[in-house]
């Protein structure tokens, strides 16, 4: 059956695409309508964060000032794990079918290849390390997943203007072209960007560094026969003192970026004669391209003290940025909401204890200090400053060649991983030996095969909480609330041996696994106590 709201086309018409405005029943009532939650901003973030709390039962209004998905490519590459949670939604088979899928990186020096490296050298998983995909069409196709789910109000030209805290709500002013409203939420999720005005309007800063640098990006449409990988150049021929990055996307469109130096005219150099001879140059002269969008950007790595003030919670952009380098950026703020919803949905239906909503904050302002952490030493060794760190990254390269122990200096953006939370409050500690993975970390993927149908390990977990045991099921199992249990080796087979592998699985093993996916207690003969004990933990009620 066709999806009466699926979008179809070029990414020309993709971002050409206006949705309609539509006046709400809110506008005309004599008092203010009140919702368990709002979220501001339909981008990447708020559209996933939308779609997994409708999917859990939660009626969610989605306020965006805009009516259209982002123009040009912005955010491109989409990490593993980002691919999981939309799998989880809904929408993986939709990005990935677009996307192109890659997981090798190459890195130039001069003239000279110097360091290659793969994203996802393991076998097994059922998703690639990175698929690129431009930003206008993950958007797309998340709305469209959200058009499908009656519990989400979709506000399209309702921009909020006014945000006022109080004890057991918020209150928001909406403007839209018929006038303003306002509407009372029992929690306000802020995905609204780097300029947050819900940040703004309750007088919050995010504080950080702000290179001094600029870059410019450009979407270039062409045929060509290099690989699909990720190519980085520091001091290429075509491009002296300054570094270059190449991507291919979707429908033969080709990210480039150029570093251009503190000093470069934002709008002179946005301009095609000075965009395309630095593109000709790069590619050769005897290949055929056209411009399809470029942009100058200034980047900074920043974050909020807290993302949680009261009933409003900042997520993505609004609570931390990132320079690009990395693929950090929209990645991170996907991981935001998956970390939120769940913990959102407990407390909405008054399964959680006082510190599972909290932990939100310890875990994802730990996961965008690691991010920030890592995109500055990228963009520290990108962008040297001093004549002393340009001689240091350029010896560390002119090595990396023939030394091992240089490439692993080599940092032309430490690419997107989820955060190992490590130090979770939400982890039971644990009492026997592991290998790996570690504890906090996500589950890791492998093959598997249920009722004779080839699948995946992170196919079975559930929107609660799943235990993974080795071996027959032990009877209390069935008897754990919000639980999924399952059984491997017994309903669901672990054919290649890997699932046992890659989770140092011996026979009574077994792993307690959070509804988004991370580790939080694992056992090698556990008892009904214990696994009711670690639930109780990572809930938040100890």
């Amino acid at each position: 059956m066709t999806n009466p709201h699926e979008f179809a086309g070029t990414g020309a018409e993709i971002q050409a695409l206006r949705f309609p405005y539509r006046r709400s029943a809110d506008q005309d009532r004599d008092d203010r309508a009140r919702h368990p939650v709002v979220i501001v901003g339909a981008g990447p973030v708020g559209l996933s964060l939308a779609i997994e709390m409708a999917l859990r039962g939660h009626a969610v209004v989605l306020l965006d000032r805009e009516n259209q998905v982002s123009e040009g490519s912005r955010a491109i590459a989409f990490a593993k794990r980002t691919l999981e949670i939309w799998d989880r939604l809904g929408v993986g088979d939709r990005m990935m079918s677009k996307g192109v899928s890659w997981n090798l990186g190459k890195v130039f020096f001069r003239e000279d290849l110097v360091y290659r490296f793969d994203m996802l050298s393991e076998t097994g998983h059922e998703r690639p390390a990175f698929i690129n995909l431009q930003q206008y069409y993950a958007e797309a196709f998340l709305v469209e997943r959200a058009l499908q789910l009656p519990a989400i109000d979709l506000r399209w030209l309702h921009e909020v203007v006014r945000v006022e805290a109080h004890g057991d709500g918020v209150t928001l002013g909406v403007r839209t072209p018929e006038g303003d409203y306002a509407i009372d939420a029992d929690w306000v999720i802020a995905c609204d960007g780097a300029r947050s005005p819900v940040r703004q309007a309750l007088g919050l800063e995010s504080k950080g560094q702000v290179f001094q640098d600029r870059f410019l990006i450009a979407d270039v449409k062409m045929k060509a026969d290099s690989p699909v990988e990720r190519w980085f150049w520091f001091d290429p021929p075509f491009h002296r003192q300054q570094s270059a990055l190449l991507h291919m996307q979707a429908d033969n469109v080709w990210r480039v970026d150029f570093q251009l130096g503190w000093d470069a005219d934002p709008e002179e150099e946005r301009k095609p004669e000075r965009v395309l001879p630095r593109i000709q140059a790069m590619l050769g002269k005897d290949v055929d391209f056209s411009l399809e969008w470029t942009s100058v950007y200034t980047f900074a790595c920043q974050r909020m003290e807290r993302f949680m003030h009261g009933r409003v919670i900042f997520a993505g952009d609004s609570a931390h940025r990132v320079s690009p380098f990395g693929g950090r950026g929209a990645n991170g703020g996907i991981q935001d909401g998956d970390n939120l919803a769940w913990k959102l949905d407990w407390m909405l239906r008054g399964k959680a204890g006082a510190g599972l909503l909290e932990s939100y904050c310890d875990e994802r302002q730990y996961a965008a200090d690691e991010n920030i952490l890592n995109s500055t030493h990228a963009t520290d060794f990108i962008t040297p400053k001093t004549a002393a760190s340009r001689i240091f990254r350029d010896a560390v390269l002119g090595l990396a060649e023939t030394l091992p122990f240089a490439r692993r200096l080599v940092n032309s953006g430490r690419l997107s991983v989820p955060a190992v939370l490590h130090q979770s409050p939400l982890n039971t500690p644990d009492v026997d030996a592991f290998a790996m993975p570690l504890l906090g970390a996500p589950l890791p993927d492998a093959p598997v095969s249920v009722n004779g149908r080839a699948s995946h390990l992170l196919r079975q977990t559930g929107m609660g909480f799943t235990l993974l045991h080795f071996g027959p099921l032990p009877d209390w199992a069935s008897r754990l609330p919000d639980v999924t249990p399952v059984g491997i080796g017994e309903q669901v087979l672990d054919p290649l041996g890997l699932a046992r592998r890659r989770l140092d699985g011996a026979d009574g093993t077994a792993y307690l696994v959070r509804p988004d996916q991370h580790i939080c207690a694992r056992w090698r003969h556990p008892d009904e106590a214990a696994v009711r004990a670690a639930l109780a933990r990572a809930s938040g009620s100890i």
